[in-house]
């Protein structure tokens, strides 16, 4: 591995630790990345998932203050995404490398119209957390749980924009202060990422340097994300993970 790439993939770590701690999405920035040097696709996302799990944990750290008070929720969410990720982890390494190559693209696409619809869905959330429709759980309930748990299951097997659709789902089926849910999101991520990446570590091929240089970039991601994302402009960095993500479709359909 040359410098430019080792300087490329750790530059990548940063960002998708900042945009993970933020919103989500940080694997549209990494796994093109990983494509573009040359990794097979199964290779490049198993590394992918365990290089970001110390930026995951530095995200959660990063937002202890938001999380105060709410262990329960922890717990009861928390066991899903533990479920979820399991089985996503064990269908990416029983199903052929080509399934992965057929799905991914999909996925990504799919993450791509998430990211880009997600401020319309921020508001919709917001409108209906203000409008008070109803009596809702205190941690949303059994279809939460077996939402967080589908999460799971697709954080567990590719996970591009799985903060999205946690983020989403937090707002429509509990009532609380969207930082605070924001921190919820950031450990039930945590938690996927954490026993995908146990699972693989034992069983997979991984790219350890590349793990490294990830790991690296998004700790330091997660606390610039923790701290100065908020400032960002929305608009660009969704720009930014929309390109990304685009490149790495056509990068997946031309291989």
């Amino acid at each position: 591995m040359t410098l430019l790439e080792q300087l490329s993939i750790l530059g990548a770590g940063i960002a998708a630790g900042g945009i993970n701690t933020i919103v989500g999405s940080g694997t549209l920035i990494t796994f093109p990345v990983l494509l573009a040097f040359g990794y097979p696709p199964v290779t490049a996302n198993v590394s992918n998932t365990i290089g970001l799990v110390p930026g995951a944990i530095s995200g959660v750290y990063g937002y202890r203050r938001e999380l105060a008070g709410q262990r329960a929720r922890l717990f009861q969410l928390g066991a899903a995404s533990l479920l979820g990720g399991i089985v996503g982890a064990v269908l990416l390494l029983v199903l052929p490398a080509a399934a992965f190559k057929a799905i991914v693209p999909v996925l990504i696409v799919l993450a791509l119209i998430l990211v880009m619809v997600q401020p319309r869905l921020a508001r919709w959330v917001k409108q209906r957390r203000d409008g008070g429709d109803g009596p809702v759980p205190e941690h949303g309930g059994p279809i939460l749980f077996a939402a967080v748990f589908a999460t799971g299951i697709y954080g567990g097997y590719f996970g591009a924009a799985q903060g999205v659709l946690l983020i989403g789902l937090l707002g429509v089926f509990v009532h609380d202060e969207l930082q605070r849910l924001n921190g919820v999101k950031n450990v039930l991520a945590l938690i996927v990422n954490a026993v995908s990446a146990l699972i693989f570590v034992f069983v997979a091929d991984v790219a350890w340097q590349v793990v490294a240089l990830i790991a690296v970039g998004s700790i330091i991601g997660g606390q610039l994300g923790a701290k100065l994302g908020r400032r960002l402009s929305p608009t660009v960095l969704r720009g930014v993970i929309v390109v990304v993500g685009t490149i790495a479709v056509i990068r997946l359909l031309l291989t």
